[in-house]
């Protein structure tokens, strides 16, 4: 079902240097026939493995490119790439910025943060869901890569339940490390208190 109509459009080979200076070199792919018609991503990176790592990554313009301290977007990004490399597998990057909100209306949610709302309230006084992720096109490129069972790098435990109903087998789940600041533990906390993150906060004090 999943990746009936999707296919590779081109793959190209890219290296890559963090702004800390670590490098890793990139099978980019891009591909046709996405559920969504979203410009997603695949990024191979690492040796053939018969489980390959997988990182579903949401695009953060102002944590990946910016290093913005609010969300922990960019370090998980990086975490992702150097585990991956040595895992072997793929980083999915796709275009659903502030869980599928889009860019304006995350900075509005963060306006509104701003003023004692957490994320998800935000979300909602916006007239949006709390996630309003899909992994339709996610499901389609794995099964088109032939990486219908994944270990999947995460917190968030609607990832793998949605990507397992759309036919790809998770066999381990296989958090993240913590990357809370000043700026971003009350979205950290609202991730765990909200949606079940498995995210084990510093104790304050």
């Amino acid at each position: 079902m999943a990746g009936m109509s999707a296919a590779i459009r081109t793959s190209v080979t890219v290296p890559l240097r963090f702004p800390d200076g670590f490098e890793a070199v990139a099978r980019v792919t891009t591909f046709t026939g996405l559920a969504d018609g979203k410009e997603h991503l695949a990024l191979a990176f690492g040796p053939a493995a018969e489980t390959p790592l997988v990182r579903l990554h949401s695009e953060c313009l102002t944590g990946d490119v910016f290093g913005s301290q609010r969300c922990d977007c960019g370090p998980q990004l990086r975490e992702a790439v150097e585990r991956i490399s040595v895992a072997g597998g793929y980083l999915l990057y796709l275009r659903q910025e502030g869980r599928g909100i889009g860019l304006y209306a995350k900075l509005d949610a963060y306006a509104l943060q701003d003023t004692g709302l957490d994320t998800y309230a935000a979300n909602r006084a916006l007239g949006h869901l709390d996630d309003e992720r899909d992994y339709s096109a996610a499901a389609q490129m794995l099964t088109v890569l032939g990486a219908t069972s994944i270990d999947l790098l995460t917190n968030n435990p609607d990832k793998p339940a949605q990507i397992g109903r759309l036919g790809i087998s998770v066999r381990e789940v296989l958090p993240t490390g913590v990357y809370a600041s000043a700026a971003n533990v009350r979205y950290l906390q609202a991730k765990v208190e909200h949606t079940g993150h498995t995210i084990t906060l510093p104790l304050a004090g």
